[in-house]
């Protein structure tokens, strides 16, 4: 748009005739038009916001090759255009004055920085990395009578990120496994770690199952996090679905920006979600409100179990096998009564008493309304009045969607949390369907996509198993015991041989292997976790440590001793951008920087306007930004520091003649960087992670399929004979022909596509709401008008809709159980391919129990009302001394709960960035009314919050928002705190306390993942 004076001027007339005509100035004309002046002959890129995983489109303006404006993009069918706070101010993540743009060391032992060259600093990180690996690797240990090569090293811990790219993912996790690295994560690990086995032991994938636009046809919409708050853009859609006439049910601790668009707000107590959801689904089998023929057709439900699997019903809140002498299950008795065929017997009339059905419904007959109240806080009738809305969403007419983010995962039963709500979606026909599903809420731009590339320390890229060193030893033995004997990871041999040919290229032979024993082996399941790790470093176990956008000062639980754990490393590199609270660890306020000898290398990084690479979305949509400005100064893009180690370190390792060097050397390592930062080519990154044929391929009638080195148009042309090469199964398709990024497509919806397939790729195979197969009857007939989906056309012999089948498209719905082949063990009517037999999972191998039993957080205010067992059997507490004191509610009466807040993000970026810091006046934590009074604390006070871990000062926010819980007849206050200040930033608002110092070091014995939604602590008025 061309902006004359006259024109400005005349804008500004409008919009003085606007104030006097209503009483207030728009401004809103004036600032358009000045945008307008602003991107007048400037270029537009695409770009993606790189704060939470909404994953909001953007245009990114440059002119004269500086950014000058960053707006949400329009055509967007996810975002329509629209930005949050943060993701309106990511202009000042490139142009900000404390950006550092130049390489700093600190040397052990000094008081400050010192400027290096990058090509010094690379040298000298390459060779504390050689040197580290050398003296702590392990080539080959005594597994029983055998000796097992598990080339592994323990010395050193990379810590990726979900803020940097897939590719970038895939790149770490390639080198480091490399390297032999076990103690290797991501910031999944703290925040949703536990989603991948909870959705995925339910219904086969670890992901969110539904897209955040088909919201809107939901009937009900039940938000168990602070939706509006955390993801704000997203939830237009459930304000769109509200239009529509559907009811927002709220349930969360504390009243939030949600609640206030909630018909219903339910408040809960932190920690008791699986007995609020076990209500629910008591109430929906014995009101007879479940989807009885979804149930019977698609849930595991009939199938008969072992008459002496016995429930925590019958055993006072065990499961059968328990053994207190390991805290663990024997599993021998949850199994399934076989057929002649080898498949559970099954009772369609759901009577049998030991059909999972009926186990289910005895397991949570002791969640009744009454239990409800007295545990979670919640008065009956409410109770009652949010179970006969949710659990009428159900039906052929009918769908709810639930949501959840962190107050779920963040707990010792975060795995069985979820699983709970899962089930509740399963049991009311919620899945696979348009308006249903269950919509996992990602915190980070990226860490659904971080968690599929594999950063993390117990799985592969793609999902298959890290291996272990006793039941893995060979490639033989670690298909066989992970490959299921039905559902379609029958094909992980493909998967895991293709990765393998990737990594390894022609060193990967059938004669050796396919290079299996490159790969490093994990000594043991309890190992290598984030929360591992830091006490490996505290122990000084752990020597190195390289950290990429990611601040453990601050998010790891327990923070104070992670800090102290960073100061005992001997090296350490952080690449980000800014100075943030880790790489400033050895200078902390009251920490005298001479004490530590820890020594750092600050690697300036780039955020996505300055670099190529893709953002996987909450909802699985992979989408591709393009680098618009260079980076300024030594910064470069996170990939280009990983290429440059990698190479550096094979130049290192060149003359060796050592067998455990040899996964250096023959890693497949050229990825082409170009111009004066040595930029690798990230589309082929890409190509390698969609996969590629290592030689011409023909189909099953001998014609040509594929030349050699063509990418691969779909994962059904995987091979286990080393003739593909993949780096990430689910991605196949994104990259399908030499020059097509299906990551980069930007198109707007078709008439009739509400979906948008057109923009983006979400995996797997552009699949947009998978289980889709459950939106038709068992006949193929669409459950109905209202509801449909995808559906079978006798007429065409395929699956047809508005979606890509997720399922064989020319399967018929009559289709006997596959034999052999990719499909094996599936029917026509299985819609959950990836479960062994093609259902939906009530009853599933978790490790604390095959269905959730409530038990009550490691700090709780009451007993537990439902058993004998107070707490989780098999959660994890780290053995670190008085370093993990436990509270209990004598001397710490208070619930303390934490959170995050629109305008901030997560462990501290947006705290270098001034427009949001200077939206709060600082650190807070919110206390109610009645409990300020009887502390006599008002309103801005200055505050202690005690936990046996640390203290923490902050000032007080007196607000009704928070309310007291009436647990077991006794009144329990409670305390919400946010959690993403710390000891840097950009002003004296953006500086505080650090909230996870006082939390615990606790796992979920799944995932690890720590307990810091539901503590107790003490408060009291500062003098």
């Amino acid at each position: 748009m061309s902006l004359s004076r006259r024109d400005f001027l005349r804008y500004g007339m409008a919009a003085a005739s606007t104030a006097v005509a209503s009483g207030a100035i728009d401004l809103s004309p004036v600032e358009a038009a000045a945008t307008s002046l602003r991107i007048k002959e400037a270029k537009a890129f695409p770009g993606v916001c790189p704060y939470c995983a909404v994953g909001c489109a953007q245009l990114i303006y440059v002119k004269d090759g500086k950014i000058v404006d960053i707006e949400g993009d329009p055509d967007a069918p996810h975002t329509e255009g629209a930005l949050c706070p943060k993701g309106s101010s990511t202009y000042q993540l490139s142009l900000n004055e404390r950006r550092i743009t130049k390489c700093l060391y600190r040397a052990p032992g000094e008081t400050t920085w010192e400027e290096k060259p990058l090509d010094w600093m690379m040298a000298e990180i390459a060779q504390r990395v050689k040197k580290t690996r050398d003296a702590s690797f392990v080539e080959k240990v005594r597994v029983g009578a055998r000796d097992v090569t598990v080339n592994r090293c323990e010395g050193i811990a990379w810590l990726g990120s979900s803020v940097l790219d897939n590719e970038e993912n895939y790149l770490i996790a390639k080198l480091a496994r490399g390297l032999g690295l076990v103690n290797l994560e991501n910031s999944a690990r703290l925040c949703h770690s536990a989603t991948v086995p909870a959705l995925g032991a339910t219904f086969g994938r670890g992901a969110m199952t539904t897209n955040l636009i088909d919201v809107q046809h939901a009937d009900v919409i039940m938000p168990t996090s602070n939706w509006a708050e955390c993801h704000p853009v997203s939830y237009k859609w459930v304000m769109k679905a509200k239009e529509r006439g559907a009811k927002i049910i709220h349930v969360d601790p504390r009243f939030t920006r949600t609640s206030a668009t909630a018909d219903i707000w339910v408040p809960i107590r932190s920690g008791t979600n699986i007995v609020f959801f076990g209500g629910l689904i008591h109430y929906a089998i014995e009101s007879k409100k479940y989807f009885h023929d979804y149930v019977v057709a698609y849930t595991n439900a009939s199938l008969v179990l072992d008459p002496q699997f016995k429930t925590p019903t019958d055993l006072d809140g065990l499961f059968s096998g328990f053994n207190p002498a390991i805290r663990s299950y024997d599993q021998s008795t949850w199994k399934f009564q076989l057929d002649a065929d080898g498949y559970p017997k099954k009772d369609p009339t759901l009577r049998d008493p030991n059909c999972v059905f009926q186990r289910l419904r005895r397991q949570y007959s002791r969640y009744t309304p009454e239990m409800v109240e007295r545990v979670c806080g919640i008065p009956k009738e409410l109770f009652l009045k949010v179970a006969d809305i949710y659990c009428s969403a159900s039906g052929p007419d009918k769908t709810a969607t639930v949501s959840y983010a962190l107050q779920l995962n963040q707990s010792t039963n975060g795995v069985q949390q979820i699983r709970a709500l899962c089930m509740l979606q399963l049991i009311l026909g919620n899945i696979g369907r348009p308006g249903g599903g269950v919509v996992a809420l990602r915190g980070h731009s990226n860490v659904q996509g971080a968690t599929d590339f594999g950063t993390l320390y117990h799985m592969l890229p793609g999902y298959p198993a890290a291996p272990l060193q006793g039941p893995h030893p060979t490639l033989t033995d670690y298909l066989e015991k992970t490959t299921p004997k039905g559902g379609y990871w029958v094909n992980n041999p493909k998967f895991v041989v293709s990765l393998l040919k990737a990594w390894w290229g022609p060193a990967a032979t059938t004669a050796n292997d396919y290079a299996y024993d490159y790969l490093p082996k994990r000594e043991k399941a309890d190992a290598y976790s984030h929360q591992h790790f830091v006490v490996g470093m505290y122990e000084k176990k752990v020597k190195g440590f390289i950290c990429m956008g990611q601040n453990p000062a601050v998010d790891s639980p327990n923070a104070k001793m992670a800090r102290q754990a960073l100061r005992n490393l001997e090296w350490m590199v952080v690449v980000d951008l800014f100075e943030t609270d880790t790489a400033a660890v050895w200078k902390e306020p009251g920490i005298d920087p001479k004490s530590s000898q820890v020594e750092v290398f600050y690697i300036p990084g780039a955020p996505a306007a300055e670099k190529d690479g893709s953002i996987t979305n909450t909802m699985r949509m992979a989408q591709w930004h393009v680098r618009a400005v260079e980076p300024p100064g030594d910064a470069r893009s996170d990939a280009a520091f990983i290429v440059d180690v990698g190479t550096r370190l094979k130049a290192l390792y060149a003359g060796s003649k050592a067998r455990r060097d040899r996964p250096v050397l023959d890693l497949v390592w050229d990825y082409q960087p170009q111009g004066p930062k040595q930029e690798p080519n990230m589309e082929l990154v890409l190509k390698e992670c969609n996969g590629y044929t290592t030689e011409d391929l023909t189909d099953k009638d001998g014609a040509p399929l594929y030349k050699k080195g063509e990418p691969l148009k779909t994962f059904g042309h995987l091979r286990d004979d080393g003739s593909t090469a993949c780096g990430n199964w689910i991605y196949t398709g994104i990259y399908p022909e030499e020059g097509k990024n299906m990551a980069l497509r930007r198109e707007k919806p078709k008439a009739g596509d509400y979906l948008g397939h057109g923009w983006g790729f979400a995996w797997p195979a552009n699949r947009r709401i998978i289980y889709n197969r459950a939106s038709a009857d068992p006949s193929g007939k669409p459950w109905s008008e209202k509801k449909k989906l995808i559906w079978w056309d006798a007429e065409a012999k395929k699956w047809v809709g508005n979606d890509v089948p997720d399922f064989s498209p020319t399967m018929a719905p009559d289709a006997p159980r596959a034999k052999d082949g990719p499909f094996k063990g599936v029917s026509g009517t299985d819609a959950f391919i990836m479960n062994p037999h093609g259902l939906g999972q009530f009853f599933a191998s978790i490790v604390d129990g095959p269905f959730p039993e409530h038990y009550e957080p490691f700090e709780s205010p009451t007993q537990n009302l439902l058993s004998k067992v107070q707490t989780n059997p098999l959660a994890k507490v780290y053995n670190i001394g008085d370093l993990n004191k436990l509270g209990t509610p004598d001397r710490y009466p208070y619930i303390l709960t934490t959170y995050r807040l629109t305008e901030h993000h997560a462990a501290g970026m947006s705290r270098h960035v001034p427009w949001l810091s200077e939206l709060f006046f600082g650190h807070f934590a919110e206390i109610g009314p009645e409990m300020a009074k009887e502390l006599g604390i008002r309103n801005g006070d200055m505050v202690t919050v005690e936990t046996p871990r640390a203290k923490i000062k902050v000032r007080a926010l007196v607000t009704e928002r928070i309310q007291p819980f009436m647990i077991n007849d006794k009144k329990v206050y409670q305390v919400g705190i946010p959690w993403h200040w710390g000891y840097q930033g950009v002003m004296q608002s953006a500086r505080g306390d650090v909230t996870n110092d006082l939390v615990a070091s606790l796992g979920d014995p799944t995932t690890f993942i720590q307990e810091s939604k539901a503590l107790l602590c003490n408060v009291r008025k500062e003098a």
